[in-house]
């Protein structure tokens, strides 16, 4: 048997352990906090990501237009407004009325192009040139070709020129607008004056054969409810059927 001495000693050894071991786990516990505490819960640095909008191309600000101005005429002031996408409105005044009409307008990606092909072949803003030709034909009227990119602008007015880009410049110009003046009187024609829709589809036709609208295929959607609106004439829906036909050929 072990002695009372001998059970004292091995219990103060049990106890001496004991304390050793809750000393180290104590420490342990202590010290995970302060472990923890010392992580950066933040994520690292990195370098700063640009917006998706940063990379955007800014969009370009310029404005052009063009004005026509014949008081003797029946159109007597054209102005055709729009920005770098094509978009804008259009403006006529026709004599005997007081009011100016104003339209809506978009031009064809493919008018468009050859539009801003030309501004860019004249360097407007970058010329001085005086497009007026020696000779004056301010009986046939008076053009205005106007630019504004938003830091720069010029104006250049002449009735005649012999300079190709700013005459066929002119000429699409007046292409947009007699494309437009016609389809907005053939709208008016469907809902007030029918019998009026026959000569405007003459007009069609006639500005068709000549190379004198902008863009032909931005009028197949009104052909298309043309040829089948029993308000206008058959004579005009047969005919509208076959200005379709030719367009999309």
């Amino acid at each position: 048997m072990r002695s009372i001495s001998d059970i004292i000693r091995t219990q103060i050894s049990s106890l001496r352990f004991s304390w050793a071991v809750l000393l180290i786990l104590s420490a342990a516990i202590l010290s995970f906090p302060q472990d923890a505490s010392k992580r950066n819960d933040r994520p690292p640095a990195s370098a700063a990501t640009p917006r998706r909008e940063d990379n955007k191309k800014p969009p370009d600000a310029s404005r052009y237009s063009y004005e026509f101005t014949k008081a003797e005429f029946f159109i007597s002031h054209i102005l055709i407004e729009h920005d770098a996408i094509g978009r804008g409105e259009i403006t006529f005044e026709r004599q005997g009325e007081e009011k100016p009409i104003v339209e809506p307008i978009e031009l064809s990606i493919a008018a468009l192009g050859r539009i801003l092909g030309l501004w860019t072949e004249l360097r407007f803003l970058d010329s001085t040139e005086n497009y007026q030709t020696a000779k004056s034909f301010a009986h046939l009227g008076t053009y205005h070709l106007h630019m504004d990119d938003g830091q720069r602008r010029r104006t250049a007015e002449f009735n005649w020129s012999t300079n190709k880009e700013a005459w066929a410049l002119t000429s699409e110009y007046r292409r947009v607008s007699d494309q437009a003046i016609l389809i907005f009187n053939i709208k008016l024609a469907r809902e007030m004056q029918p019998l009026n829709a026959p000569q405007l589809l003459n007009e069609m036709e006639m500005l068709l054969t000549r190379d004198g609208l902008s863009d032909p295929y931005q009028l197949v959607p009104l052909l298309t409810d043309l040829k089948t609106d029993e308000r206008i004439p058959l004579i005009a829906r047969n005919h509208a059927d076959r200005i379709l036909k030719k367009i999309e050929k």
